[in-house]
């Protein structure tokens, strides 16, 4: 029976597999790790437009924009996810990251029937978020036609955001509808059309590129030292203390004393012990350059 499914590499049937369900536990998995070791080298094709995309979206975001991620399903909970952790990671507000899914929170545990098939949805979230030009709405869709995710990219490109559209099949009409399109063509999954797999390993590096690449363009590392973590459990907040010890060389008490004086925040502390300079001063000198800590430091020792 043919569909428009026969178009879609995602959704491809591979005859060579026909026998999965007869062989070993430990040959399944062996052919399962084997497709999976071919994601990257697809991601890694597609890095110049990742990197343009990130290029745009760090500039919306310096001028004040968000980062908003939409998809279905899968792709959908990838977009949550990536959200969910940029406030740990990098003191982000949670206004700034965002993730919908079509259908709403409860679409994260359960199927939302219908919802993802509907574009007119993605249009009211966005309009519900207080979509600007300066957001970067991001569509998220391993066939790269879920209407949810085609109708975000539509509508935030008609208001002046910045559309990035991720997906896994060449030719797709999200990639077509967004100024960005990141195609990620991974091949046909292991169980035909189950798009959690390769497909959402390949969503989920993306992802993982776009916010974190976006944050460290937006000065929110210190190197590679996450220096705008936000200790909010006893784990981070000896993260944070190792953090500006491994900046600075400073010993335990110095490092203490620096956290107190400014609040816990790891990057005016740092800034206070590298920069010589007391808390008041640090906090000055971070809001006057955008929170960049190296442009802050090189002002203090000037």
């Amino acid at each position: 029976m043919s569909t428009d499914f026969d178009s879609l590499t995602t959704e491809a049937h591979r005859p060579d597999l026909a026998d999965i369900d007869r062989r070993t536990t430990l040959d399944i998995a062996r052919v399962m790790n084997a497709g999976d070791a071919t994601v990257p080298g697809a991601v890694a094709a597609q890095l110049p437009s990742i990197a343009a995309a990130i290029d745009a979206a760090a500039e919306r975001m310096a001028r004040g924009g968000r980062l908003l991620y939409l998809g279905a399903g899968t792709a959908g909970r990838l977009g949550v996810l990536d959200a969910s952790e940029c406030p740990p990671t990098f003191n982000t507000s949670p206004d700034e990251v965002v993730g919908l899914i079509a259908g709403g929170p409860e679409a994260m545990v359960s199927a939302v029937e219908g919802a993802e098939d509907n574009g007119r949805l993605a249009a009211d979230d966005l309009d519900a978020r207080g979509l600007t030009a300066d957001d970067v709405v991001v569509g998220v869709s391993a066939s790269g036609r879920t209407p949810y995710a085609v109708g975000a990219v539509e509508h935030a490109r008609a208001r002046g955001a910045l559309t990035i559209g991720v997906s896994c099949n060449e030719g797709s009409p999200l990639a077509a509808a967004a100024e960005h399109g990141i195609e990620v063509v991974v091949g046909p999954e292991l169980i035909a059309g189950s798009t959690r797999l390769k497909a959402g390993t390949a969503q989920k590096l993306v992802l993982n590129m776009i916010s974190t690449i976006s944050m460290i363009r937006l000065g929110k590392t210190y190197g590679n030292l996450m220096v705008d973590v936000r200790a909010s459990n006893e784990k981070l907040r000896a993260r944070s203390r190792r953090i500006v010890h491994l900046a600075t060389g400073a010993p335990a008490g110095v490092v203490e004393e620096a956290l107190t004086a400014t609040g816990g925040e790891v990057k005016h502390a740092i800034l206070t012990i590298l920069g010589e300079v007391d808390a008041p001063t640090a906090d000055r000198l971070l809001t006057h350059h955008g929170g960049h800590l190296r442009a802050a430091l090189t002002a203090a020792r000037a």
